[in-house]
């Protein structure tokens, strides 16, 4: 913490945000399902009961994750932005080859990834569009740990709206040793990160609410602005059935605890 504060910017970024979302997997992807569901969706790679006998997934595997393209686009409207990636334009060429040392927040909402969630996969990792998908020769469609050390970032906040990404690089590794310290070698000075699976609809609601506050009062530090947000999920927020009415209540903690701020939270 005492090193994110005395690092010295040399410049100000000049842009407020840049986020990627709501990557396509696969040829045949197909919306997912809204609000009008009672199933709860999670933002991780299929897995079995056990942990032991995880099912390997390919990326074109993973289910689509509609609800990430109105969060990002909500958060770039409070923040007065349009500089948003979605679909196949969240790729990891763009991801690569944008100026994202210009940008003070940067948000990846999509599938968090952890070693042996999928084929090969060893180190932590965000899903992005998949190279079948977006014609990409030189790239898998993950941005890995090691991918994001390389970044250039210059943000005051980072916010990773995906399962597990406040993991450890492997197993039995301290927390948000993997992606989480990844952006901070990049050069972010905060982390907004997961700690278990989010559900798909509350993360939403959780990371926009975040934003509408800050944007509010702009005295308000990001630790105070998030407690906001989560009481308000606990409290005033459910999930919609097919008929529009309550389903059930985002009151549970699987629901509006699992992000964690990390770094400078003021």
């Amino acid at each position: 913490l005492a090193s994110l504060r005395s690092v010295k910017r040399t410049r100000e970024p000049a842009r407020a945000f840049a986020g990627f979302g709501d990557p396509i997997f696969s040829r045949t992807q197909v919306a997912a399902v809204g609000l009008g569901t009672r199933s709860v969706k999670l933002r991780s790679a299929p897995f079995a009961e056990e942990p032991a006998k995880r099912l390997s997934s390919q990326l074109a595997q993973l289910a689509p994750l509609p609800d990430t393209r109105d969060e990002v686009q909500s958060i770039a409207q409070v923040l007065g932005s349009t500089d948003l990636f979605l679909e196949a334009q969240a790729s990891e060429a763009n991801v690569k080859r944008s100026d994202l040392s210009d940008r003070r927040v940067i948000m990846f909402a999509t599938h968090g990834l952890i070693p042996g969630d999928l084929d090969g996969l060893t180190q932590p990792a965000l899903a992005l569009s998949n190279p079948q998908v977006t014609g990409e020769t030189d790239a898998d469609g993950l941005l890995t740990m090691e991918e994001i050390f390389g970044l250039k970032l210059n943000a005051d906040w980072v916010v990773l709206s995906a399962c597990n990404t406040a993991s450890g690089v492997g197993e039995g590794s301290e927390a948000v040793s993997g992606l989480g310290r990844a952006f901070f070698y990049a050069g972010a000075r905060a982390l907004l990160v997961s700690n278990w699976p989010v559900e798909t609809v509350s993360a939403r609601l959780l990371t926009t609410e975040v934003f509408r506050r800050q944007a509010a009062d702009p005295r308000l530090a990001r630790a105070e602005a998030l407690r906001q947000a989560m009481l308000r999920v606990m409290d005033e927020e459910s999930a919609k059935g097919e008929d529009g009415k309550p389903a059930y209540s985002y009151a549970h903690p699987m629901f509006w605890a699992p992000f964690s701020l990390v770094g400078d939270g003021n």
